[in-house]
């Protein structure tokens, strides 16, 4: 069954795709050899849980948001990292690593969320919790898509995970040495942003499973 399972492998590319693939070619051979796959992919909980503590250090001084930054960082490397090992060492993890990789995906990305919502003024709690049911939306749709057809997809219009963790990065950043003021149109408007994308990659995903199912059936009736 696992020789079926396209889970490891993703269609499509996005704009860092090129440079992501030299880096995790060169870096993963020389990663020590008591280092393995699901070592790697379990540390995003560490990451995840460094991100909830630096959002509560966050309230008394923004200067941690670097922290959270550097933790993007850092859970980009092992997620990126982590399967190449497995790949490359001939683990057989590849349906566990399929599962707890995007799994602990959502967990980091949910910290992220959360730390916005440690830093912000009251009255913005409802945005962010429409920004992960949207964020969430994302997961979804792509896990579905791949449910029907087997191919994983989870890059549009060249943007994928990196391009969204380097855009997190960009508003730590600017959080870090503006301040929070920006906060009650920044986050409506991520989340305006956010919903676009989401129906739009819905439209797709539509089009092309009803574009399937057409062809089916009209094979099937001649």
């Amino acid at each position: 069954m696992t020789a079926n399972f396209a889970g490891d492998k993703k269609i499509g590319a996005s704009i860092l795709s090129g440079p992501e693939t030299r880096l995790k070619h060169w870096a993963v051979p020389r990663l020590p050899s008591w280092l393995e796959t699901y070592h790697l992919t379990l540390m995003t909980v560490l990451w995840s849980a460094g991100n909830v503590a630096c959002g509560f250090l966050a309230r008394r001084s923004l200067q941690w948001l670097w922290g959270v930054s550097l933790l993007i960082v850092l859970q980009y490397l092992t997620d990126l990292f982590d399967g190449e090992l497995g790949r490359q060492r001939r683990t057989g993890l590849i349906k566990w690593g399929f599962y707890m990789d995007h799994f602990l995906d959502y967990i980091f990305l949910c910290s992220l969320v959360f730390v916005g919502y440690l830093i912000s003024p009251p009255g913005l709690e409802v945005w962010y919790f429409v920004l992960l049911v949207i964020l969430g939306g994302f997961m979804v749709n792509s896990f579905l898509s791949f449910a029907a057809t087997n191919e994983f997809e989870i890059y549009r219009y060249g943007v994928g995970p990196t391009e969204m963790r380097v855009v997190f990065i960009g508003i730590n950043t600017y959080i870090t040495l503006a301040g929070t003021g920006a906060l009650p149109w920044l986050v409506p408007g991520t989340v305006a942003v956010c919903l676009a994308g989401l129906l739009i990659n819905c439209r797709q995903i539509h089009g092309k499973l009803w574009r399937l199912d057409m062809a089916a059936k009209a094979a099937a009736e001649k």
